[in-house]
């Protein structure tokens, strides 16, 4: 935030007070809170990022946005879409902005494969195949596994499909246009934590490209995998939505690799354009309204 032209942290807030100090202190943040109605009212803060888990997304933000301050909150951008729907109703009822943390719409890797997908280089996009198989993290596992919030869904809204998951279907949308429809089906296989484990999804977009899509949480990790296909009349697009910075061209002209690595703070290309759209400047990509859709589209895929 401090490194974006026009833009300052000036206080933050932890439910800790001591943790919220010491981060105020290492990072040269002027004034610290334990209490989220201090930290919007400070007089000071005219925007609030909004960087907890998802379970208390609506409640700060209704209070950021009834005290007069635009709101950049994390993805996902709330447990359910019908959170997110009333979030959204905040921000048209008080007239002001609510951004959303996919900042996948202005990475220069993203932009980079956007871009190959405007310019048709597969030709017309056929197909869409999705696989993200991982392993468990180190906590959820062992003789006194202490699993994390992310698989807590009254917490998260449900486990890792619906954090991970969530970037990637908003990167389709901006690529491809609205998900008309998706079906799916999730389960918990492992046993480890009650959030699901498994996930798999048959999905069409209104252009009429398909999409599938599998995600595991519970595979050894040499199998680990983190792939995309854009497959197309004239090729396919492999690419990484989280571990590779290579997008692999492959036409009948042969094999050409893009090689765009992210840069130091993935946040700040879409800082910037949040930034520019509150001075006036500009408009960000990753709205309310946009970043409500992957909620709706995992909440269809996991019959919530």
């Amino acid at each position: 935030m401090n490194k974006v032209p026009h833009s300052k942290l000036v206080a933050v807030m932890a439910r800790n007070i001591e943790k919220a100090k010491d981060y105020a202190q290492r990072h040269d943040v002027p004034r610290f809170y334990d209490d989220i109605d201090d930290l919007i009212n400070d007089a000071e803060v005219n925007a609030i990022y909004i960087a907890t888990p998802p379970d208390v997304h609506l409640e700060y933000t209704k209070k950021a946005l009834h005290a007069g301050k635009p709101v950049y909150v994390e993805k996902p951008m709330a447990r359910n879409f019908a959170e997110c729907e009333e979030m959204n109703k905040i921000s048209r009822e008080t007239g002001l902005p609510l951004f959303v943390a996919f900042y996948r719409r202005t990475l220069p890797y993203f932009v980079k494969l956007k871009e190959l997908i405007d310019q048709k280089i597969v030709g017309d996009v056929r197909l869409i195949n999705i696989a993200l198989h991982w392993q468990p993290y180190d906590e959820e596992i062992g003789e006194n596994p202490k699993p994390r919030w992310r698989v807590f869904p009254e917490i998260s809204g449900g486990g890792h499909f619906h954090d991970l998951a969530s970037h990637q279907f908003d990167f389709l949308e901006y690529a491809f246009g609205k998900i008309k429809s998706a079906k799916g089906i999730a389960r918990n296989q492992a046993g480890l934590y009650k959030a699901d484990d498994i996930v798999v999804a048959n999905f069409e977009f209104e252009s009429g490209i398909l999409g599938n899509g599998s995600w595991c949480y519970t595979i050894n990790k040499e199998q680990r995998i983190d792939q995309g296909q854009i497959i197309g009349s004239k090729g396919k697009i492999t690419f990484s939505f989280f571990e590779s910075s290579i997008i692999k061209v492959e036409t009948v002209s042969g094999v050409k690799e893009y090689d765009v690595p992210y840069p130091p703070h993935v946040h700040q290309p879409l800082l910037e354009t949040i930034v520019k759209e509150l001075r006036g400047e500009g408009k960000c990509p990753s709205t309310g309204e946009t970043g409500a859709r992957a909620n709706f589209i995992m909440d269809e895929i996991t019959a919530r």
